[in-house]
């Protein structure tokens, strides 16, 4: 059997990061704050405070429950695909925002600044991450 050694163990290189920097953190929580707020303002828009018809573009909100797991594990693919499919909940907004009236133009507005925030967060979460990732690199070489 090995004996145990008493020695520290080695540090991990730059590249095998186990905990985000500060920044990171803050830009993945602001996605997944704000996504989760959009994921309940589409249901309760549609279900509750002003909805179109009998309810059924609350089925709207269901692809935002996708991303949520990828979010809350850092992983930087969600980010970037997220930052896309937000576009089409920012457009919806914007349409409705027009032609909406009462309760629905307030509820639009706010859907395109949830939009707009999720997609500045995932941005920043990008960027972050290949910068950390180039300077990572950069240590090494």
């Amino acid at each position: 059997m090995p004996a145990m050694s008493s020695h520290p163990t080695a540090p991990l290189p730059p590249t095998a990061r186990t905990e985000p920097s500060r920044e990171e953190a803050l830009s993945r929580n602001l996605a997944f704050g704000a996504l989760l707020a959009l994921f309940v303002l589409c249901l309760a828009w549609e279900l509750w405070l002003a909805p179109v018809g009998r309810g059924t573009l609350a089925i709207k909100a269901l692809p935002l429950l996708v991303p949520l797991a990828g979010l809350w594990r850092y992983r930087l693919y969600t980010f970037r695909w997220l930052s896309l499919l937000v576009w089409l909940y920012v457009a919806e907004g914007l349409v409705r925002a027009t032609s909406d009236r009462g309760l629905s133009v307030g509820l639009a507005v706010l859907e395109v600044l949830l939009g707009v925030l999720i997609f500045v967060a995932c941005s920043m979460q990008v960027r972050q991450r290949l910068a950390a990732a180039r300077r990572a690199n950069a240590a090494e070489a």
